[in-house]
């Protein structure tokens, strides 16, 4: 680590995340001046247990808190000033200590459809094999189309785009704003709608961890916050944690700023992992109440699945 770095931001060292990272420091360096020389700010690479483990599904090694925890040592112990994240890859709940302080503007948050057999999900022959290890992508293809088969398909983009081209798979999916932020989006099949493909929570969004009692590195990222993004990912996340999701449990939802000024509206989902059960719900009320609208909604959907839905789900 250099001595005369201001901030030092911890990421993982994929190629989407050192992109995060990239433009989490471009934007610091635009909005500060004092931030602005190319060794004022560092970008630490950190490698997480979930980037060493390739091989199995995340709900198999103990879910998606394994792309961080590496990371909120590192923040914990002093070593970082701030963890970037993407934001859907973040436990519902941080450790002791530390918060997220800001969001970037969120990208894209669709799903985009990648295939050498067919346009769209719809298209593909029976029988096809889809590759993702996402639950929630396998629930909601399998919802879709009962006849396919979906098996773990793990990796970065890239590899996940090789292994494809050489026939592993029929068709696999990714997040359109990783696609984008990596300058592969020309590479897309077709973009998945959200009443087809509902996203992750927090899909698209890019966040900043920080120390709770450290209001120096505070100071600077508010100037990168994104008020709109915020909101809708606090909705998000507030139905995630009542339904106390984690990578075992196939949960979707999307909050959406409306027409009307200061108005939210959120839709969620959880899924048995085979497709073969679905919850569905939606709320609309003021952005300002973006978390109380997303806790109604997860207890909402939690009444209508029941005990024994729900204890099948997260013992899954």
């Amino acid at each position: 680590m250099t001595q005369s770095a201001i901030l030092r931001l911890g990421t993982r060292g994929s190629p989407l995340a050192l992109a995060q990272a990239h433009e989490v420091k471009r934007r610091l360096a635009e909005a500060h001046s004092d931030l602005a020389a190319e060794d004022a700010i560092e970008i630490v690479i950190i490698k997480t247990t979930g980037d060493k483990i390739q091989d199995r599904a995340l709900s198999e090694i103990g879910g998606k808190g394994l792309f961080t925890k590496e990371i909120e040592e590192a923040l914990l112990d002093g070593s970082i000033d701030a963890a970037v994240h993407s934001m859907k890859d973040v436990p519902t709940w941080l450790p002791d200590g530390l918060e997220i302080s800001t969001i970037l503007p969120r990208e894209d948050p669709r799903d985009a459809f990648f295939s050498l057999k067919a346009d769209r999900l719809s298209g593909l022959p029976e029988g096809a094999v889809v590759g993702s290890a996402s639950l929630r992508r396998q629930a909601q293809v399998l919802l879709a189309r009962p006849d396919l088969k979906v098996v773990t398909f793990r990796g970065n983009v890239q590899t996940r785009l090789r292994k494809l081209a050489e026939g592993e798979v029929d068709a696999t999916l990714l997040a359109v704003a990783g696609l984008r932020r990596l300058g592969e989006a020309g590479r897309i099949t077709s973009i998945l709608e959200t009443d087809e493909m509902l996203p992750a929570v927090a899909q698209g969004a890019v966040g900043l961890e920080v120390r709770s009692d450290d209001s120096v590195t505070r100071g600077y990222l508010s100037a990168i916050d994104d008020a709109a993004s915020a909101v809708r990912v606090a909705a998000e996340r507030a139905c995630l944690e009542v339904l106390d999701g984690s990578c075992r449990t196939p949960i979707a939802a999307l909050a959406e700023l409306d027409e009307a000024p200061g108005s939210l509206k959120l839709r969620a989902l959880v899924a048995m992992p085979d497709g073969s059960r679905v919850w569905r719900g939606s709320r609309q009320g003021s952005a300002g109440d973006a978390a109380e609208l997303g806790k109604d909604l997860g207890q909402e959907l939690r009444a209508e699945m029941g005990p024994e839905a729900l204890k099948s789900l997260t013992s899954h």
